[in-house]
């Protein structure tokens, strides 16, 4: 199971739930197209987030805010 979601809900309301429930957020950001994206530590976490928040899951695509970049592996010297 996948631990990343889209939610139609507010940064400041996924974060409020994951509180309450004791679930530890990875990544979360805010969607261009509405919503937010977040990142569970776990995947028991991620279950317990679909079941609290199961009528705010979007369904197919949704766009991304070029202000948060993907991490991408630091470049090691070749001296």
């Amino acid at each position: 199971m996948s631990r990343a979601m889209n939610l139609k809900a507010s940064p400041d309301v996924v974060t409020a739930t994951c509180a309450t429930h004791n679930i530890g957020i990875s990544s979360i950001e805010p969607l261009e197209s509405g919503g937010t994206r977040i990142v569970v530590l776990s995947s028991a976490g991620a279950a317990e987030l679909r079941r609290k928040m199961k009528s705010s899951i979007m369904e197919g695509p949704t766009t991304r805010s070029g202000l948060y970049v993907a991490r991408r592996p630091v470049p090691t010297s070749r001296y």
